[in-house]
């Protein structure tokens, strides 16, 4: 059974214990964080939970003396507020995932349990560059990486309203998906390059994969290329070609965003969504 750590015990923190999601592990709270880390040394934790009302730079530090009595440990910050520097910092720290207030704590519990269950634990989040306004990223293809990612970008992205951003992380996931699936084949020694770039007036993600790419014509097992009066045949050539169900990551993108643009040969993408006039 899974050992998972909380620290803190407030509203929140007590309905991420008692969720449905947590069933199959071991919970246990710490008062604070020198109990945690007590904790940590008398037995092997695979997941800590950080204080709510703690900061970033305050979780990091003691995540980090964590790593050092127990290598692997994975961690997911609570925080009141997370700033671009602050998601920097955790990617660069290799945190597992972060959440600022106001928290769901459905989806707090769902990647605590992921992260309990992510055997052979390797980030697969790779921090090439980063400043607040521009962040460049390799990352492996695995769908848990792309999960934990779109978490972070939701974070990065919190001066946005929450119907944009919704949107926008919507986009994001579906595009580094097809990337993932048909520029990698979701071959999890590949890696996909991600920027996230911030302007005045955009945000800007662009996706490069290591495929050979496509034309729009041949995407025959996607739904931007169904003729109009067939509106799922893309879901027979998918069977035909024994293709998982789906293939409406492109289109549902173009609905979101304001522009999304393949270069020529179909394995780099640029998604745009305007922020002001």
């Amino acid at each position: 059974m899974q050992r998972v750590l909380i620290i803190g015990n407030d509203a929140d923190t007590d309905a991420v214990s008692q969720s449905p999601h947590l069933q199959r592990c071991s919970v246990e709270i710490a008062d604070g964080c020198a109990d945690a880390l007590q904790r940590v040394r008398d037995h092997a934790v695979d997941v800590v939970l950080t204080n709510p009302l703690t900061t970033i730079k305050e979780d990091l530090a003691l995540v980090t003396q964590m790593e050092i009595i127990r290598p692997g440990i994975k961690a997911i910050i609570l925080t009141p507020e997370a700033t671009p520097e602050d998601v920097i910092a955790a990617l660069r720290a290799h945190v597992f995932a972060c959440f600022s207030n106001p928290i769901n704590v459905d989806e707090v519990a769902s990647m605590i349990a992921r992260a309990a269950d992510a055997a052979n634990w390797n980030d697969g989040i790779e921090v090439m560059a980063a400043d607040p306004n521009w962040i460049a990223l390799r990352v492996n293809c695995r769908l848990l990486t792309a999960d934990r990612l779109t978490r972070f970008m939701a974070e990065l992205r919190s001066d946005l309203i929450d119907a944009d951003r919704s949107s926008l992380l919507v986009a994001f996931r579906e595009i580094l998906l097809n990337a993932m699936e048909h520029g990698a084949g979701l071959d999890p020694d590949k890696v996909i390059d991600v920027s996230a770039v911030r302007t005045k007036r955009a945000v800007v993600y662009h996706f490069r994969d290591p495929g050979p790419g496509f034309k729009g014509i041949q995407m025959r097992h996607a739904a931007i290329n169904n003729p109009p009066d067939n509106p799922v045949a893309h879901l027979e050539v998918r069977e035909a070609e024994g293709i998982r169900p789906g293939g409406f990551g492109i289109l549902i993108a173009q609905q979101l965003v304001d522009e999304l643009v393949y270069n020529e040969h179909g394995n780099e993408a640029l998604l745009i969504k305007h922020t002001g006039p």
